[in-house]
């Protein structure tokens, strides 16, 4: 390494390197299309915000994966997740760099990425999968799975291997998911804690106490909507009692196998809990945090349906480079939901003024 005291702006950003991989298949940036020198940066950039992403994703969850998590811990988990926001939300809008190509621009060389596609960006998808993203929840390509399309594009070639390898370590990780679910299920709810006597009580009497008051909630808004817009009293009934239905089945985690649903069960009620009583002092980090991991899906929806539409407007329905179904594909990856719990809730949240009596009010106050 060179002495600090020599040490320049473009030896620490190794910029020699860097500004010299433009060069395309043949590594000579005098053969590109006038055009190729744009698409090559562009997606190179692109690359380097997943890195970086890929590092804060790491950072956060390795905070909130212990069996204990402090309380000090959670600004750091939030303050990394919000860089990678803020990450996607610059990706979003470079976007529109992307689109100052043409469709006849691009077409000018597009054949020559055959079969190599933008589906293969293993960042992207190792991004996914730390996240939380199971593999049986993904579109197929075709008959084929999307990561097994993934390894055979890339299959006997160094690159490929690497990449390959590179997807197989993430899976091995443990998720942002998997280490929310874990810290959510430590949470205390109306002061009980899972290792207390009588909490699976006390969850199961918050679930009870929450839904009563979902119920009255929803005979108020049913009186209303008969009265105020004319509605068929039968039909709006049996709405309501549709929506009260797929709540209990929600809270009780009856959609979920029979061993996990005391895990779930509690999982997501403490969810409820923490959304509901969020001007809780003790509740005001967690509710950031829940906050924060929501606009992540949220920013993950919204790059997905972008690319979706830039692609749509280069190139319209073509086949993809790399044998996909191109913008269609891209369409059905944007109902992609990894912490699917988080939204859910939202449908259940009610007025502040009719939720259940907090009980152990003091458990949340700040000490002193």
């Amino acid at each position: 390494m060179s002495d600090s005291k020599s040490l320049t702006y473009w030896d620490y950003l190794k910029l020699d390197e860097l500004l010299g991989l433009q060069g395309g298949v043949e590594n000579d940036e005098a053969t590109l299309h006038p055009d190729e020198s744009h698409f090559i940066i562009v997606h190179q950039v692109y690359e380097l915000w997943f890195k970086l992403s890929l590092i804060q994703l790491r950072l956060a969850r390795d905070q909130l994966a212990p069996v204990e998590v402090s309380e000090d811990a959670i600004p750091f988990v939030v303050h990394h997740l919000r860089r990678v926001n803020q990450i996607f939300e610059v990706a979003v809008t470079h976007f529109s760099v992307v689109e100052t190509l043409t469709p006849q621009d691009f077409l000018g060389f597009r054949d020559r990425l055959i079969p190599a596609s933008g589906f293969q960006s293993f960042q992207l998808r190792e991004i996914e999968i730390l996240m939380g993203l199971e593999d049986q929840d993904r579109v197929l390509l075709g008959q084929t799975s999307p990561m097994e399309h993934i390894r055979k594009l890339g299959a006997n070639t160094s690159t490929g291997d690497r990449a390959w390898a590179r997807i197989q370590g993430a899976r091995s990780e443990e998720t942002l998911r998997q280490a929310l679910h874990r810290w959510l299920y430590r949470t205390p709810i109306q002061g009980s804690s899972p290792d207390d006597p009588g909490d699976a009580q006390a969850v199961d009497t918050f679930i009870e106490d929450y839904l009563a008051a979902h119920r009255e909630e929803q005979e108020r808004q049913k009186a209303r909507m008969i009265s105020q817009l004319g509605m068929e009293p039968e039909a709006i009934k049996a709405r309501y009692d549709a929506a009260s239905q797929v709540a209990r089945e929600f809270l009780f985690a009856e959609d979920q196998p029979e061993p996990e649903r005391v895990r779930i069960k509690r999982i997501r009620a403490a969810l409820l809990f923490i959304e509901s009583y969020r001007d809780l002092p003790l509740l005001a980090w967690p509710r950031n945090l829940i906050d924060t991991i929501v606009e992540l899906e949220e920013q993950m929806v919204l790059f997905r349906h972008r690319h979706a539409r830039m692609v749509e407007r280069t190139i319209g329905r073509r086949v993809g480079t790399g044998g996909s179904a191109g913008v269609d594909y891209l369409d059905r990856t944007t109902k992609y939901r990894i912490f699917v719990e988080l939204w859910a809730v939202r449908t259940l949240l009610l007025r502040r003024e009719a939720r259940p009596a907090l009980r152990n009010e003091d458990f949340y106050a700040f000490s002193t």
